[in-house]
C-alpha cells in the first residue's frame, strides 16, 4: 500500500512539473493591463476584448521595451500607446498619451491619438477637446505622413497628421450631432491631401452630413471629385459608397452580409443611410440594428449606427 501511495505521489508531481513547463499561449496576454478587458456599449451590449495574436503581442512588447529604455522619447511613447491600443487596451493607451502630454504639451500627435481612443470608448466630449487642441497646434505647420501601425497591402502610408486630426474631429462632431462643425472639419480633411483614398473617405461623410442637414442638392455637389475609375489602396468601401451616391452602382451589389469588421461596417452604415434618405426607413434602420449586432464595436460604422439608434432613429423617434 505504501509503495502504491508513493507511486501515485510521484505521478502527481510529474504531472504538475509537466504542466508548469508547458507554455500557456495566453500567458503574455494575461500579463497585460486588463482594466478594460470587457467593454459595455451605451446600448448595453457587452464585448470581451479579444486575446491578441502573437504578432500584436510581440509588437507591443518591443514598443514597451523601447519606451522604457527612454521615457522622454516622444516617438517611442507614441508607438507604445498605439501598440497598446491595438491590443484593445484603450484606457491604458489613453493613460500613456496623457503621460506624454505632461512632457510634450505642444505635440499635436499626442492629442490626435488620445482623441481617437477617447472616441473608441465613447468619451466624445474629451475626444473633441483633444482633437480641437490638435487642430489648433497644426495650424500653420507643414503636414507630415503618419506611419501606419497596420500597413496596407502595398505598404504605402496614405494618411497624414493633418488629415487624421480633421477626420477624427469630424467624426467626433458627427457622433455628437454637431453636423455643421463636422462638415467644416471634413472639408478641411479633404483639402489636406489629394490622394484618392482621402478624397473618398472625407466625401462620404460630407455627403451624409448634408443629407442630415436637409440639403440633398448640396450633398450631390460634393460628389464632384468622385471618379468612375478612381484607384484606392485602403478605402474601397468609401469609394464604392461614393459611386452609389453618384448613381453608378446598385445598392444590391454593396450589402455586406457579414458585418463585424471596419470595412463592411462602413459600407452597411452608408447603405443604411442611403435607404433612409431614399424613403425606405424600415430597411435602413434594420441595417443599423444588424450592424450593432456585429462584433467590431469600435469601427466607425458601428459607432455611427449606435449613435443613430440612440438618437434620431431611436424607437421613441420612429
Amino acid at each position: 500500500m505504501d509503495t502504491m501511495r508513493h507511486l501515485l505521489f510521484v505521478l502527481v508531481l510529474a504531472l504538475f512539473a509537466a504542466c508548469a513547463q508547458k507554455p500557456n499561449p495566453e500567458s503574455k496576454a494575461l500579463a497585460l493591463p486588463l482594466e478594460d478587458s470587457i467593454f459595455t456599449t451605451p446600448l448595453g451590449k457587452t464585448y470581451p476584448i479579444p486575446v491578441p495574436n502573437e504578432a500584436a503581442l510581440a509588437n507591443y512588447e518591443q514598443a514597451k521595451k523601447v519606451y522604457e529604455t527612454n521615457t522622454k522619447d516622444v516617438e517611442g511613447l507614441i508607438w507604445y500607446g498605439r501598440r497598446t491600443a491595438y491590443l484593445g487596451r484603450y484606457q491604458k493607451a489613453i493613460a500613456i498619451y496623457s503621460e506624454g502630454i505632461k512632457s510634450f504639451p505642444q505635440d499635436a500627435r499626442l492629442y490626435r491619438h488620445r482623441g481617437h481612443r477617447n472616441i473608441s470608448i465613447r468619451n466624445y466630449e474629451a475626444a473633441i477637446e483633444d482633437l480641437e487642441k490638435a487642430a489648433a497646434l497644426i495650424q500653420g505647420t507643414a503636414d507630415q505622413i503618419e506611419p501606419d501601425g497596420l500597413p496596407n497591402a502595398q505598404n504605402i502610408p496614405l494618411s497624414s497628421l493633418h488629415s487624421n486630426v480633421w477626420y477624427h474631429l469630424g467624426l467626433a462632431y458627427y457622433l455628437t450631432q454637431q453636423y455643421e462643425k463636422a462638415y467644416t472639419a471634413y472639408l478641411q480633411c479633404r483639402e489636406s491631401g489629394d490622394n484618392y483614398d482621402n478624397i473618398v473617405s472625407s466625401t462620404h461623410w460630407l455627403y451624409l452630413i448634408q443629407l442630415r442637414l436637409g440639403n440633398p442638392e448640396r450633398a450631390d455637389s460634393l460628389l464632384a471629385p468622385i471618379q468612375k475609375e478612381g484607384i484606392v489602396i485602403e478605402n474601397q468601401s468609401y469609394a464604392d459608397l461614393c459611386q452609389l451616391y453618384k448613381g453608378w452602382i446598385s445598392p444590391d451589389t454593396l450589402f455586406q452580409a457579414s458585418p463585424g469588421n471596419p470595412s463592411n461596417d462602413a459600407v452597411n452604415y452608408g447603405l443604411a443611410n442611403w435607404y433612409i434618405h431614399q424613403g425606405d426607413s424600415s430597411k435602413g434602420i434594420a441595417l443599423l440594428e444588424a450592424l450593432v449586432a456585429g462584433k467590431a464595436f469600435t469601427s466607425f460604422g458601428y459607432l455611427a449606427a449606435e449613435g443613430d439608434l440612440m438618437g434620431i432613429f431611436s424607437k421613441k423617434n420612429r
